[in-house]
Formats: C-alpha cells, sequence, structure tokens
C-alpha cells in the first residue's frame, strides 16, 4: 500500500489550503483514513479521520475551519484548510487503517498503519 501526499506551501495568516493524498493497494473493505500533523518540537497530532461510511472526527483546534473528504472513484483523501494560523504549522501526514463500523474513527495513531511521507505546510503571519 501506498499513500502520497499533495498540496503542501506557504501561505500567510488567513489563507487557505487543499491537501490531497492518493491512496492505492489499501485492500481495505472498511477503513480509517486520518490526517496528522507534527510541528518542530512537538509530537504528532490527530487533526481530522475519516472512515468508508463518511463519518469524520476534528481535532477541537481545526473545527470549523478544516474539512476532510473522499474521492472514492479517485481514491484520494483530501483535507481543506481554511482561516489557517501560524500555529498550523507542521508537516502534514495522510494515514490509513482498517474500520469497522460507522463511528468515527480515532485519531489514534496505532489505528493507522500505513502512512504517506509528509507535506509541509508554514503559515506565516
Amino acid at each position: 500500500a501506498q499513500l502520497a501526499e499533495s498540496g503542501g506551501g506557504s501561505v500567510q495568516s488567513g489563507g487557505s489550503l487543499r491537501l490531497s493524498c492518493a491512496a492505492s493497494g489499501l485492500g481495505y473493505s472498511r477503513y480509517c483514513m486520518g490526517w496528522f500533523r507534527q510541528a518542530p518540537g512537538k509530537e504528532r497530532e490527530g487533526v481530522a479521520t475519516i472512515n468508508t461510511f463518511g463519518s469524520t472526527r476534528y481535532a477541537e483546534s481545526v473545527k470549523g475551519r478544516f474539512t476532510i473528504s473522499q474521492d472514492n472513484a479517485k481514491n484520494t483523501l483530501y483535507l481543506q484548510m481554511n482561516s489557517l494560523k501560524p500555529d498550523d504549522t507542521a508537516v502534514y501526514y495522510c494515514a490509513a487503517g482498517a474500520g469497522y463500523g460507522y463511528a468515527a474513527c480515532p485519531a489514534t495513531e496505532s489505528q493507522y498503519r500505513y502512512w504517506g511521507q509528509g507535506t509541509q505546510v508554514t503559515v506565516s503571519s
């Protein structure tokens, strides 16, 4: 399985970016997919998750600003990020793992078996 992120870059505070994650070879009938991020000097944290059924979960810090979505026909996961803040500066990772029921997937790293290489997002004030 492979995950490949794209769409990172530099933007000013208040700006927007859309991250994409192209997935291949996952082979799950039910899955969890998520976006995580790691800022310099900090631990990696969950940003948003989505499952097979479209149930989503967001970190409190991004609720109302970020939207996770998926295009199953293209095997692609997205993260639309609006109203970006300097605190959003981090390397953003796409992750995928086995899913279960309809409940939203947890944003814990152990849930996810496959990880992308990451894409840098830098927000300047």
